[in-house]
């Protein structure tokens, strides 16, 4: 318990003033989409474009190469929140839902990657956790993709890949970051509950219209 208390208190003290600010605009990330507000993908830009230059100056090349992916993701993101498929300019992309099929699909995918990937790892580098950690990065890569779309069951990816990644970061001694994953969990928690109420709204909109229109 000491040992762990004292790795945190180093952890905390030894965060850079940048760190401090890509953590910040993370959390707040998640907070503005949960309200769906475009805002939140400046501050998932901002964030991310902290995180490439630390993740590089640490000689985590493959985190940090992962978190370019994220930044085109926070520019595609933000193109799709402001616009629809049609087009059209300033058109509110609404929260919806996929079917079984697809998230079959895409377990399957997500899996299928991490096995390759994690035999790669296992093979040729001394990675830890290679199966782990790659399902946690592939994962992590689809739900990205999930919440530009508004899918709302990207809340629930993430809570098993937050979580996943919790144990991953306390095993490596990073608990800080582990603390903060504890923090991610909790916003998804609401931030599915949050989607789900406005998804009902939606759907309720949506039936008065075609009741008034037969």
């Amino acid at each position: 318990m000491e040992s762990w208390q004292a790795s945190l208190q180093n952890a905390w003290q030894t965060m850079s003033g940048w760190e401090v600010i890509a953590v910040a605009l993370a959390i707040a990330y998640l907070l503005l989409a949960m309200k769906e507000s475009l805002w939140c993908w400046y501050a998932a830009f901002i964030s991310t474009a902290i995180y490439i230059g630390l993740f590089w100056d640490a000689s985590l090349l493959m985190e940090s190469g992962l978190q370019i992916y994220y930044l085109g993701m926070a520019v595609f993101g933000w193109y799709q929140w402001r616009t629809r498929t049609d087009g059209e300019i300033n058109a509110t992309l609404q929260i919806h839902t996929w079917n079984w099929q697809r998230h079959l699909s895409v377990i399957a995918l997500v899996i299928g990657l991490s096995l390759a990937s994690g035999i790669l790892l296992k093979n040729h580098t001394q990675a830890a956790w290679p199966f782990v950690d790659s399902f946690t990065t592939w994962g992590s890569v689809v739900t990205t993709y999930m919440v530009t779309r508004k899918v709302l069951e990207n809340w629930l990816y993430w809570l098993v890949i937050d979580g996943i990644s919790i144990i991953l970061y306390w095993d490596r001694g990073l608990y800080l970051t582990a603390l903060l994953f504890v923090a991610y969990l909790f916003i998804c928690t609401f931030g599915f509950f949050q989607w789900r109420r406005q998804l009902n709204r939606q759907r309720q909109t949506e039936l008065q219209r075609s009741m008034v229109l037969n």
